[in-house]
């Protein structure tokens, strides 16, 4: 029997503001706060709220047989709290039904997993704590940001205490290979990998508004008679994609809402099941292992990290941005921490592609690359305020344990001196 495992991506970044360089060191607002809420109320009326109410309807008219997972960063979750509430309590509806599995990923769905594997841990555990505290459920499948994948990361992810991880189709590993089953990571095999459908995905995703598309119009009977004409053994199709799809990149005048609508009826007709990635796990064996020695994405033909790493502009910001990581760790300035989690998106660095900005604003990649420099140059200063370069981290962390332990001595010392004046208060002549 085939089985579709649907999942979605829901992520946007803090669009950064036009940022001068006489503005370093006076000015430590980065964030366009405009252009941001406009982003995000376009996304909240044409997506996730017409999304959310589709899917509802799919599960209930299903009779609960529709099923799928959602990826939402940090980032967004905290655009959300602020300016859409309604979008969380949707979210956390869809939760009651049970039929809703939240994924983990880096808490600012970054390349942490890539420059900084400290940062990747810290920012993974603060995405399951506030997913845990805004819908009740912890997470136990793995998402990383944009797919991003290799045998060592996987092997980060699996010392986390994850036991299954999405990943995407890629010729280079996957070969001869068919996507359609469960795998296990190359030498941890209690890691299992469930790989990405990408000509169903993209189908959906890319093609299904495109007229000159062979196989235009794509309606929901289509798709499901695809899927069940497969060969009879390859019973797991992963299809996964940013939930902007529903309404943003097929506009709602597409019919991609009606076709969603149509797809657990037709599924159900030819006795195909919508499960989530737990689900899967449980009821498939693993085909056999996937090596995968250098990282990859699900995105472009070469399914690697060139589009936020392919060129000098991207990788001088990266190198430095991460090279103070481990001085932020330490420090406790909230603003800081929050504008160091806000500067980690993927999307800042695709922007400086040369060959796939997407999502850009700016007129060139240089463009972007110099506005993110002059924000970085600040938050650097700041960073070096409380940290002086000319301090070894051996030096600020021995520090720090002093500071923590004066701290907590202090603490210890007033509340005795409270329970004394209560105490003195109870035996005192006027008592």
């Amino acid at each position: 029997m085939k089985n579709i495992c649907f999942y979605f991506q829901v992520h946007q970044p803090l669009r950064l503001r036009r940022y001068r360089f006489f503005e370093i060191g006076r000015d430590h607002y980065y964030y366009d706060d405009f252009q941001t809420e406009e982003r995000l109320k376009s996304l909240v009326d044409q997506v996730y709220l017409p999304a959310n109410k589709t899917i509802s309807e799919m599960i209930r008219t299903s009779n609960g047989k529709f099923r799928c997972s959602f990826s939402i960063s940090g980032i967004i979750l905290e655009q959300l709290e602020m300016h859409a509430p309604e979008v969380i309590d949707s979210f956390k509806e869809l939760s009651k039904t049970g039929n809703i599995e939240f994924l983990a990923e880096p808490y600012a769905h970054s390349l942490s997993s890539i420059f900084d594997s400290n940062e990747f841990i810290l920012q993974v555990k603060m995405h399951s704590d506030k997913i845990e505290s805004l819908f009740g459920k912890r997470p136990t499948t793995f998402f990383n940001a944009e797919l991003i994948y290799s045998d060592e990361i996987g092997e980060l992810v699996s010392k986390m205490g994850y036991k299954i991880m999405m990943v995407d189709e890629a010729k280079h590993v996957l070969g001869w290979k068919s996507p359609n089953y469960v795998y296990t990571h190359a030498y941890i095999p209690k890691l299992k990998l469930l790989v990405r459908n990408n000509k169903f995905s993209d189908d959906i995703a890319f093609r299904f508004s495109k007229t000159n598309w062979n196989d235009y119009p794509l309606t929901a009977e289509k798709f499901v008679d695809w899927i069940e004409k497969m060969p009879e053994d390859e019973n797991v199709i992963n299809l996964g994609m940013g939930y902007e799809v529903f309404g943003l990149t097929q506009t709602i005048h597409s019919g991609i809402f009606e076709f969603l609508k149509a797809l657990p009826y037709h599924a159900m007709e030819h006795h195909l099941n919508f499960m989530l990635p737990t689900d899967l796990i449980k009821k498939n064996e693993p085909a056999g292992s996937l090596s995968v020695s250098y990282p990859m994405s699900w995105v472009g033909d070469d399914k690697d990290l060139t589009p936020w790493t392919g060129n000098d502009l991207q990788q001088e910001a990266l190198n430095k941005l991460y090279a103070v990581g481990e001085r932020v760790r330490l420090c406790s300035d909230k603003p800081l921490l929050h504008d160091w989690l806000m500067l980690q998106s993927t999307d800042h660095f695709r922007y400086m592609s040369h060959k796939d900005p997407y999502g850009s604003n700016y007129e060139s990649a240089y463009d972007a690359f110099i506005n993110y420099m002059n924000v970085l140059a600040d938050f650097l200063q700041r960073v070096d305020e409380q940290y002086p370069t000319s301090i070894e981290n051996e030096e600020l962390n021995a520090l720090l344990k002093t500071i923590n332990s004066q701290e907590e001595t202090i603490e210890l010392l007033e509340d005795e001196i409270k329970k004394l004046k209560m105490k003195a208060k109870k035996n005192s002549p006027e008592n």
